[in-house]
């Protein structure tokens, strides 16, 4: 029986430190954010039927009510990235969770359409900034070789709560009713940014717990604010950069096409399984099929793109994943809406939610990739185009759906959800990650 050799001592005759690996705690917190931020997000979609009853509201008014969290989003997105550009991560991470669990709380406070639209607005402007100021988290913790796995994590954290969330709300709100389940959702939150007021540091040189050896790793192909060559463009002049770069129109309509749909997931997809005849049991397993799906997309959308990219180059590592994911969803949205057996419609719409989800790590990592010191400002402006597909979503759909009638109101929302999916697949023969913004 042989014993394991033990590791090799130094030249001085001491044994080499270990990493002290802390990063992997900021990840989990970051987790963490998507998943009550997700939870909170997707709870409404699923409750919708029992606040219309309450509140009277037409479904066209649901979807005013839907946007109006998108619409303050959008508006408040790349202020919020800017501020945690000027202050750090830290104390506006903690300001975004806190303002949005108050108003995921006061939504059960909501007597009718006025106080719920202005209520979720509240929320969206609360919420807003959330994912790019993660992103930023990522571009100084996280070393380049890791970043496409880490946001693979990070979205599946997101959407297994997403996943979740329906069985969890059905299971919980006829004990509390709807306006329960925002209280509870909501609150969850205040641990949140308690926690991480406490633990995080917005530089791993600043955080006790990251050892020499573990900063050294980190630093891999991360490109400080101080380094010489990142783009010194600020105010006006870096939003001549953004909006000359293709790779950044590029992207804010892979992201349109994204949110696009992954609105409908969480906010109609309940309603349309409604409409097929499944009882409540199965409504609730194929509304979170979907994002259940969505969580080894994510996994393995951020282990196969950082694989592909070491292999291959950065172009063909996230263009491939991404041009791929969305060419499948685009395939299985078309096929869904030609097949009879609400089941296979089921499944397929779930293989279209997850393959778009493949391609997310490549997207936001793309944006570190290009941004580099500016990322957050990258992300915030893919991500706030995005949600201007989320306001529209829900929007678009109740008005076609209303206006269509009962017989095959749906088909035709489904395909635009398709052609969008496509538009992003092509878009992605375009983008090249590995060329800068400084070159614009």
């Amino acid at each position: 029986m042989t014993t394991p050799h033990p590791p090799a001592a130094s030249a001085s005759g001491t044994m080499p430190a270990l990493r002290s690996n802390t990063r992997f705690g900021v990840v989990a917190f970051c987790v963490a954010l998507a998943w009550i931020t997700y939870m909170d997000r997707a709870c409404i979609g699923v409750l919708s039927s029992a606040i219309r009853a309450d509140l009277g509201l037409s479904m066209t008014q649901m979807g005013y009510v839907f946007s109006a969290f998108t619409l303050a989003y959008a508006i408040f997105e790349i202020p919020s990235a800017w501020w945690g550009e000027r202050i750090g991560a830290r104390r506006v991470l903690a300001r975004i969770v806190t303002w949005w669990s108050v108003f995921t709380i006061l939504t059960a406070a909501a007597t009718g359409l006025k106080s719920m639209v202005i209520v979720r607005f509240l929320f969206g402007a609360g919420e807003a900034g959330a994912w790019p100021n993660a992103t930023r988290v990522f571009s100084r913790w996280i070393p380049a070789q890791e970043r496409g796995r880490v946001q693979g994590i990070f979205f599946a954290g997101a959407h297994l709560a997403a996943g979740l969330t329906p069985p969890l709300v059905l299971a919980l709100a006829p004990f509390v009713g709807w306006r329960g389940v925002f209280v509870v959702f909501g609150s969850l939150g205040f641990f949140w940014a308690l926690a991480w007021l406490r633990w995080f540091r917005d530089q791993p040189s600043e955080h006790p717990r990251v050892n020499a050896e573990e900063l050294a790793h980190i630093r891999q192909g991360r490109l400080d604010e101080a380094a010489p060559h990142a783009p010194s463009a600020h105010g006006r002049s870096l939003w001549r950069v953004l909006a000359a770069d293709r790779n950044v129109w590029l992207l804010c309509l892979v992201a349109f096409a994204n949110s696009y749909g992954f609105y409908f997931i969480i906010t109609w997809l309940p309603t349309f399984l409604g409409t097929l005849g499944f009882t409540k049991v199965s409504l609730a397993i194929y509304a979170g099929l979907p994002l259940l799906f969505a969580v080894p997309a994510d996994l393995l959308g951020g282990v196969t793109t950082d694989w592909l990219a070491r292999r291959f180059g950065l172009r063909i590592g996230r263009a491939l994943v991404g041009g791929v994911a969305y060419a499948v969803a685009a395939v299985s949205i078309f096929l869904a809406t030609q097949m009879a057996n609400p089941h296979a419609a089921g499944v397929l719409l779930a293989v279209a939610g997850g393959a778009s989800m493949f391609a997310l790590a490549a997207s936001w990592a793309s944006c570190i990739e290009i941004g580099e010191s500016h990322s957050g400002f990258v992300s915030a402006t893919m991500n706030t185009v995005g949600q201007v597909g989320a306001m529209l979503s829900p929007v678009v759909l109740a008005w076609l759906v209303e206006r269509s009638g009962e017989a095959g109101r749906w088909g035709l929302p489904l395909q635009i959800i398709g052609a969008l999916y496509l538009a992003a697949a092509l878009s992605w023969l375009f983008i090249d990650p590995s060329r800068r913004l400084r070159h614009a």
